[in-house]
């Protein structure tokens, strides 16, 4: 249900020059592409982002919230293993690397992403006890 869920939403995003409605709508997304750590299979993921304030067409940060389930999702586990991927951005594709943010760092952007789209804040209290919801950079290599 959650692969056809996505391939709507990589569908309409491909044929809207990066734009979809729904759930997503006037929310910034990006189609990350990554391949299984154990399978070697690639995927596609659609991600909201959070721009880099400093380097917006260069670093962006995604969110491994899952909605705040206890454990972190499966393309986050890819994404830090591997440390590259592949970015899909409006009509842009290119290269990124993934490294992970932490400390003060990592709840400063997690609440800006929390105070844009407080959903994520709602994350957030769900997945208190269990973890710290991961907040990956994915910087542009060209």
């Amino acid at each position: 249900m959650a692969d056809d869920w996505n391939d709507r939403i990589i569908t309409e995003f491909r044929a809207n020059e990066g734009r979809v409605g729904g759930f997503f709508k006037d929310a910034p997304l990006a189609l990350v592409h990554h391949r299984g750590r154990r399978t070697g299979r690639e995927s596609v993921t659609p991600m909201m982002y959070l721009a880099d304030e400093q380097d917006p067409d260069g670093l962006v940060y995604v969110f491994a919230s899952k909605a705040g389930a206890p454990t972190n999702p499966d393309w986050y586990r890819n994404l830090t293993a591997a440390g590259e991927a592949t970015v899909e951005r409006g009509t842009e594709t290119y290269p990124v690397t993934v490294t992970e943010v932490t400390g003060a760092e990592r709840d400063r952007i997690y609440g800006e992403q929390s105070r844009r789209y407080p959903g994520f804040a709602e994350y957030e209290q769900k997945a208190a006890g269990f973890r710290t919801i991961p907040v990956l950079a994915l910087r542009r290599t060209r």
